[in-house]
C-alpha cells in the first residue's frame, strides 16, 4: 500500500510537471518593438512587419511583436537606443547618431561621398561593427543594421549645378558629419527636426535640405521643392545615415534556446543585406514623383563631382583626428570601412 501511494504520487507529479513544461514551452513571448516613424512608413510596412511575421511563423506563434510606432512608449528619437538598452522597449529601430559624438567609430559610415548604395553599404556596416565598434552598442544585441537610401539636395527654388551655387545657401543638414560637409562646400548648415523642414523651405527660412528621396515623399518635398541636385549615377552619394535594429540583451538572454534560435536565424549579415536592399527600392518611386511634376533634377558632372569630393576631404581628416584623440586609430578604421565597402561591391 505504501509503495502504491509513492508510485501514484510519482505519476501525478510527472503529469503535473509534464503539463507545466509543455505550458512553458508553448508560452507566447510578446516583444515590445518601438520606432520613431508613423505606422504607414516604409520601414514598418516593408521591413518591420515582414520581419515580425517571419519570426512569428518560425516560432510557431510563440514570438509576437507588439509594435509601438511614433515613440509611443515615450521619449524622443534620440533616446530610443537607450530605451532598448534599459529595457523600456524589448526591440527598437533607431538612428544612433541622433546622439552626436557618441557612436564615433561607427559614424565613419556617415562621412561624405563614401557609399554608393544601401545594398552594398549595409552588409559592410554589419561586418565593420562586429570587428571594430561593438563596444558602442553595449547592453543590446544587434539584430541587423542598414543604411538609408542616401541623401541628396532638395531645394525650394534655387538651382545648384556647381560648387559656387552653394555658397551662402542655408541648407538643413542630415547629421553631424553631413552638416560639416555642407559647411566645407560653402553652405550655411542649419539644424532642425525633420518635421519642421517643409514649412522652413516653403517660408524660405532655409533654401533647402539634405535628405533622402524616401523621406522627401513623407514630407511632400517633391511638391514644396522646385529643384533637386544629385550626385552622378553609380558614384558615392553626398552622405548616408546608419540605423540599428537592436534587442535588449537581458530580454534576449531570457528566451528559451528554441526562441533564441529563431531570433538568430533572422539576424546578422543576411538580415542586414536584406534591409539594405529594401531601402534602395524606396528611391525610384519617390524620385518619380519629382520627375512627373517636371521638377528640374540637376546631376553633377563627373568633373564637378570631383570638386565636391575634394572640398569635403577636411571632414574625413577631422573625423580621423577625433577618433584618434579618443584612443582609436581613425585612419585604420576608415581604411577598413573602405575595404569592406569594396568587398560588397559598393
Amino acid at each position: 500500500m505504501r509503495l502504491f501511494k509513492v508510485l501514484m504520487l510519482f505519476v501525478i507529479a510527472s503529469v503535473v510537471f509534464g503539463i507545466s513544461v509543455a505550458g512553458a514551452a508553448s508560452e507566447q513571448v510578446i516583444l515590445k518593438v518601438e520606432h520613431f516613424l508613423p505606422p504607414g512608413s516604409n520601414f514598418q510596412q516593408f521591413i518591420l512587419l515582414p520581419w515580425c511575421e517571419k519570426i512569428g511563423k518560425e516560432s510557431g506563434g510563440n514570438l509576437k511583436c507588439q509594435i509601438y510606432p511614433s515613440m509611443q512608449l515615450g521619449g524622443t528619437p534620440s533616446q530610443l537606443f537607450d530605451q532598448v538598452r534599459d529595457g523600456i522597449a524589448d526591440i527598437g529601430w533607431s538612428l544612433p547618431t541622433f546622439q552626436a559624438g557618441r557612436f564615433t567609430k561607427t559614424e565613419v559610415f556617415e562621412l561624405p561621398f563614401l557609399i554608393r548604395s544601401s545594398r552594398g553599404g549595409s552588409p559592410a556596416l554589419w561586418d565593420y561593427i562586429q570587428k571594430n565598434s561593438l563596444d558602442e552598442f553595449k547592453g543590446t544585441k544587434l539584430l541587423f543594421v542598414h543604411l538609408n537610401d542616401g541623401n541628396q539636395l532638395h531645394l525650394g527654388s534655387k538651382q545648384i549645378k556647381k560648387l559656387e551655387d552653394l555658397k551662402g545657401m542655408k541648407i538643413r543638414g542630415a547629421s553631424r558629419l553631413s552638416t560639416q560637409a555642407l559647411a566645407a562646400l560653402g553652405a550655411i548648415p542649419v539644424q532642425m527636426p525633420v518635421p519642421a523642414v517643409p514649412e522652413a523651405i516653403s517660408k524660405a527660412v532655409v533654401d533647402g535640405a539634405l535628405t533622402t528621396w524616401e523621406v522627401s515623399t513623407a514630407l511632400k518635398l517633391q511638391e514644396i521643392c522646385k529643384t533637386h541636385t544629385e550626385t552622378p549615377p553609380n558614384k558615392p552619394k553626398q552622405s548616408y545615415a546608419f540605423f540599428v535594429f537592436a534587442m535588449n540583451a537581458a530580454k534576449y538572454n531570457s528566451l528559451p534556446p528554441a526562441l533564441k534560435k529563431v531570433i538568430d536565424q533572422n539576424s546578422g549579415l543576411e538580415a542586414s543585406k536584406w534591409a539594405g536592399k529594401e531601402y534602395d527600392t524606396f528611391t525610384a518611386p519617390a524620385r518619380k514623383i519629382a520627375v512627373d511634376r517636371r521638377n528640374p533634377i540637376n546631376i553633377l558632372s563627373d568633373a564637378e563631382y570631383k570638386r565636391w569630393v575634394k572640398a569635403t576631404e577636411s571632414v574625413d581628416q577631422a573625423w580621423i583626428k577625433e577618433v584618434t584623440a579618443k584612443g582609436g586609430n581613425g585612419k585604420a578604421l576608415l581604411d577598413d570601412a573602405k575595404a569592406l565597402l569594396k568587398k560588397y561591391n559598393d
